[in-house]
Formats: C-alpha cells, sequence, structure tokens
C-alpha cells in the first residue's frame, strides 16, 4: 500500500523525565502558527476518519443524516485550513471573484490537504450559479468498505464540507453536496467517480454581476 504524507509527524522520544512545564508548552495551542507543515502517514488518517465514520454511524438513523454530519465535521475544517493556508502561505490579497476562490480552493487548499490538486473544476452550462469539482479518487473514499445496507452512501461529504467551510471563511456562501457518477470506463482504484456541486447563494450572485456590469 502506497503511503502518502500530510500534517503531523511523530514527536521526537527522549529519554528524559520532563516536567509538567515541558508537558505544557508541547500543547498544540502553544505551536506557532509559522512553522513548516509537518505530516501525517496516510494509514493513520484513514484509521482516525474511520473511527469518525463509526462514531457518526452510530448516532444517526439514515444515510442522509450520516453524510450531513459529515459535511458538518469537514466544514470546521474548512473554515480553519484556509486560514491557515492563507497565513503560512503569505497571501495577503482576499480573492473577491468567485472563479478565483474557487481556483485557490481546487488547487492551493487541494494540495494543502491531500498532496494533490483536485482532478477538474467545471460551470454547470446552464445553470450560472452551479459549479463542480470533479475528483476520481476522494482520499477519504479510498479505504472506506461501506455496507450494501447503507446504499450510496458517500463519505466525501466531508471533503463537500471542507469547500462549503472554505467558501463561507473567505465570504462566498454555498451548499456543497458529494455525489456518485458512474462511467463506462474505470478508475484505477475501480470505484465511481465524485463530484462536488457548489450551489452559490443568490447574494454571492447578486455580487458577481455588479463585478461584470
Amino acid at each position: 500500500m502506497e503511503l502518502r504524507r500530510f500534517t503531523q509527524s511523530a514527536p521526537k522520544t527522549s529519554n528524559t523525565t520532563m516536567s509538567n512545564s515541558e508537558i505544557a508548552k508541547r500543547n498544540i495551542l502553544d505551536r506557532p502558527l509559522t512553522r513548516n507543515r509537518e505530516e501525517l502517514y496516510l494509514s493513520t488518517f484513514s484509521f482516525l476518519f474511520a473511527e469518525a465514520v463509526q462514531y457518526l454511524q452510530t448516532r444517526v438513523q439514515q444515510v442522509s443524516e450520516l453524510e450531513d454530519k459529515l459535511n458538518q465535521l469537514g466544514y470546521r475544517v474548512g473554515q480553519r485550513a484556509l486560514e491557515l493556508l492563507c497565513f503560512r502561505e503569505k497571501m495577503n490579497r482576499r480573492e473577491i471573484r468567485l472563479v478565483s476562490i474557487l481556483g485557490l480552493i481546487r488547487v492551493q487548499l487541494w494540495k494543502f490537504l491531500f498532496n494533490k490538486s483536485a482532478d477538474y473544476l467545471k460551470k454547470v452550462t446552464d445553470r450560472e450559479d452551479e459549479y463542480y469539482i470533479e475528483e476520481e479518487e476522494p482520499l477519504v473514499n479510498r479505504y472506506i468498505s461501506v455496507p450494501k445496507d447503507f446504499g450510496q452512501l458517500n463519505c466525501a461529504a466531508f471533503m463537500a464540507g471542507i469547500i462549503r467551510g472554505a467558501m463561507d471563511s473567505a465570504g462566498f456562501t454555498a451548499s456543497v453536496s458529494a455525489h456518485y457518477i458512474h462511467r463506462e470506463e474505470k478508475s484505477r482504484w475501480n470505484a465511481p467517480v465524485t463530484i462536488f456541486m457548489i450551489r452559490l447563494d443568490e447574494s454571492v450572485m447578486n455580487r458577481e454581476r455588479q463585478w461584470t456590469s
């Protein structure tokens, strides 16, 4: 199994006994935001995410409720991830155009979180307020085995929540949902392609129209 790395490395061990004050300094809240991005093994991330899915599964009655819970969980990640990305990459210019923020999410934020850009960003041809990001192999689905009684559960709802949180944080209110699409050709992971459907709020579209008028 190929292991990619993400966002945290194991702390260095020491044979010396640490005092209480030294232990307190290791708290994550005391770490500087400007430090280099640390990394986490894919196997560790997959285990933690699977545990989160199982935890939420015991607290819902329907598949749609589980996807909503995953979306809400991802929303909080997306809000903080965009802020942290902009701070660390010294992005001093705030994105004020819709296409720009979508491109930032598809490329920079995706690389920041998943070490790769999303596959495609496209506009729905007959709807000016709808875009979608296409991902052939969402990381969160790669090692999740969905029981048959859960039907079309798409755990990438978590990633949809990340997109929604990032856009909301940037001032582009939208609803984002994850959907499977089936194609004749199969992906290398033998799974259907996932699209993240982004539906912009009317206030966002009104602002965009002012820019183009």
